[in-house]
């Protein structure tokens, strides 16, 4: 086992298809034992890093190691090494769940007894159901199954793209305490989101946008870096309200998010004037207060800042 304080590395990646640029000089790494996200949309970039570090594709500039090995030149000895769970659910939907286990298993040549105490926090929950075929289980059981085959040959790292996308809430919510049961196993775990909410679950994040990456670093110092007073603001009328916000030279930005805008304030914003002001113009029941930003008010100002 590689002593490299390093689960994963990546030195400045780049992937094209044709003319789109999937990934651009991307560099970053995922220590031992920590849960990394990397949180954008869709586009971003995301499943085009898993397949390289999987050894699914190869990049055209840069390089990357998983577990201290070269994804090109020890492709065979990574594969053995990682579990890796892909957006779409991959398993065969006419063998039942056992059968999935038994299958998954016997690739790696291992049993499902070997390893059954690593799955078993999370096989225990859809094992009553074993006999059922995986086409037909619901969201969540499908993601439980998933994550149990892509553990069952004890995996030093473990790669999971957009594993809950389609899973409702309280499912998302399971999923992430295994994540942290696995992390407290001494499991290294890579995962893909385009939920922001989802982003404080991680210890440290990478935001994604077009292939590159805006900025890395934990869920609550990227909160705290946030420059700027941000607000929640809405009224009676807020499609106009909207539209009446980003003329204002004194907003720097304004986007909706949930039943409010945020609002960005600008050189010489003044938060009485501005109501006043929205009154004036026949906004009724306006509301304005200073708010704390969340992650995905970074990405949006990332995003401006970018552009």
């Amino acid at each position: 086992m590689s002593t490299s304080p390093l689960a994963i590395e990546v030195n400045n990646i780049s992937k094209s298809y044709g003319t789109i640029m999937a990934l651009d000089h991307v560099t970053l790494n995922v220590k031992r034992g920590e849960i990394f996200g990397l949180i954008g949309p869709d586009g971003a970039g995301k499943t085009t890093l898993f397949k390289i570090l999987v050894t699914l594709l190869n990049a055209d500039e840069g390089d990357a190691r998983v577990d201290d090995l070269d994804v090109v030149k020890d492709y065979r000895e990574i594969r053995a090494r990682v579990g890796y769970m892909p957006g779409k659910f991959s398993l065969y939907p006419d063998l039942s769940i056992e059968e999935n286990m038994e299958f998954f298993a016997t690739l790696f040549g291992v049993t499902v007894e070997q390893n059954y105490d690593l799955v078993a926090p999370i096989y225990k929950q859809i094992e009553p159901f074993k006999k059922r075929r995986a086409g037909r289980l619901s969201g969540g059981m499908k993601q439980k199954l998933a994550l149990s085959c892509a553990l069952i040959h004890k995996p030093s790292v473990l790669f999971l793209d957009e594993p809950t996308t389609g899973v409702d809430a309280v499912s998302r919510s399971e999923f992430w305490d295994m994540l942290h049961g696995l992390k407290q196993q001494g499991l290294s775990i890579l995962v893909s989101t385009p939920y922001m909410d989802e982003a404080s679950r991680c210890d440290r994040i990478a935001l994604c946008n077009s292939g590159r990456v805006l900025d890395i670093d934990t869920p609550q110092h990227m909160v705290e870096k946030f420059d700027g007073s941000l607000y929640a603001i809405k009224s009676s009328h807020m499609f106009q309200l909207l539209k009446d916000l980003r003329s204002l030279k004194t907003v720097a930005n304004c986007y909706t998010a949930g039943e409010y805008h945020h609002l960005l304030a600008g050189d010489g914003f003044d938060a009485g004037q501005l109501v006043q002001s929205l009154t004036a113009q026949g906004h009724e029941d306006v509301e304005l207060k200073g708010i704390v930003p969340d992650i995905e008010d970074v990405f949006i100002k990332l995003l401006s800042n970018e552009s």
